[in-house]
């Protein structure tokens, strides 16, 4: 291994001052549900709501005068982006960012609001990438690698670091995975200041470069996920060696574990993840088994969501739970009717979110309709409840738009 705690000490040093020191909190609730005792750090705290500031900054404090003079060059499509913009116009250091093309606008903006150079080229990281390496021999500029370099790992094991000082009790920390930079600095510091520590890594089914590595396999890393931060196709023989020496294992996490994580923290913590930022959580929400009993530390690497994916996710979750359902109401297509329906509903104790009144459905006679009615319950129970007080109403009814895995119920009798 390239790197040692002596680095990450004198990044921590460093760093002082210029990087949040932020909360490493136990949690109650979650403790219960999962049966451990669990400690959050939560990186989502950082100024640009990632711990990808403190690689960023650690990397930019190490350069020359001379490199610092002519700028630096990023590629990220995300978080990276905003960490070495924002610590760049911090030190007064010319950043010119490359994105991929199809990066969203939010990501775009929260780039450009600190100043760099921001240039879109290419449909993805490594087309990009070819952009960066051109600009890089043209202007004589100084690449910032995401993970694939000493500082930045360094930089990054700073948060086991705070861990173990918040928490020295904490005998396992569960770490998401993208390229390999945070697990492996968090495993150099944490392995070196406790050798009985074990760490567990985190990717999700779709990019599982770090689990296909250590198996010396191959992964097809493709597709589209919710936790596009460690959607990394390739890793880094540096944070390879670090990951085959100091960490137990690499569990591997669903879209859906993913998204329960993201809720899960939003309810019961009051706090946002992104995708990659609840990876390590969906690992302990569908493993627990490993790790019970156990003193957890996990790391909520980032909270750079877009609202309207968030908004989705919550709605899901609310379908899932029961908590909101779809129903299709048959009536008789005369007045008052709808007003009947309603009326049954509000005694019931349920909200009519929206409403959709259906006279063409031709399964239907020509004197009766449908109505859609997307209703709010409690819970799952108290959603049977009114459901089955409009049915005894004598109203057929059926919840349509089932949850994937789940059938539609069957019409009423």
């Amino acid at each position: 291994m390239t790197i040692n705690i002596n680095d990450i000490e004198a990044a921590a040093e460093r760093m002082q001052g210029a990087i949040i020191r932020t909360p490493t909190q136990f949690s109650h609730t979650l403790s219960a549900i999962i049966g451990v005792e669990l400690y959050l750090k939560f990186e989502n705290q950082q100024f640009t709501a990632s711990f990808k500031d403190r690689g960023a900054l650690n990397k930019l404090l190490s350069l020359s005068n001379t490199a610092r003079k002519s700028g630096v060059i990023a590629v990220s499509a995300g978080n990276h982006a905003q960490g070495v913009a924002y610590h760049c116009e911090r030190l007064g250091i010319p950043a010119t960012i490359v994105m991929p093309r199809n990066t969203p606008f939010a990501k775009i903006r929260a780039t450009e609001y600190f100043g760099p150079k921001v240039m879109l080229s290419g449909d993805n990281l490594s087309e990009a990438m070819r952009t960066a390496e051109a600009l890089i021999a043209s202007e004589n500029l100084t690449f910032i690698p995401p993970f694939d370099d000493d500082a930045v790992i360094a930089g990054q094991g700073t948060v086991a670091l705070e861990m173990l000082q918040d928490v020295p009790t904490l005998d396992t920390l569960v770490v998401p995975v993208g390229g390999g930079g945070l697990i492996g600095g968090m495993a150099v510091a944490a392995k070196s200041l406790k050798p009985s520590l074990e760490i567990v890594g985190v990717e999700v089914e779709a990019y599982s470069a770090m689990h296909a590595a250590l198996h010396n396999a191959h992964a097809e890393c493709s597709g589209i996920t919710l936790a596009e931060g460690i959607a990394v196709k390739d890793v880094a023989p540096r944070t390879i060696e670090i990951a085959r020496k100091l960490v137990r294992e690499i569990l591997l996490v669903s879209e859906s574990d993913i998204e329960r994580a993201i809720t899960l923290l939003l309810n019961v913590e009051k706090t946002v993840a992104e995708g990659a930022g609840a990876a390590a959580m969906a690992a302990l929400l569908s493993h627990g088994d490993k790790f019970a009993g156990r003193k957890v530390g996990v790391v909520i690497s980032g909270g750079n969501i877009d609202p309207r994916l968030l908004a989705s996710i919550i709605m899901r979750d609310l379908l899932r739970d029961g908590r909101i359902a779809n129903l299709r109401i048959e009536i008789e297509d005369q007045p008052g009717s709808l007003a009947e329906i309603a009326r049954h509903i509000g005694e019931a104790g349920g909200n009519i979110v929206e409403i959709l009144h259906q006279r063409l459905f031709l399964d239907v006679p020509a004197k009766r309709t449908e109505l859609d009615m997307m209703i709010e319950a409690r819970d799952a129970a108290h959603m049977e409840q009114i459901i089955n007080a409009v049915r005894q109403s004598g109203y057929p009814t059926r919840i349509v738009e089932a949850v994937a895995g789940q059938p539609p119920r069957s019409p009423a009798n």
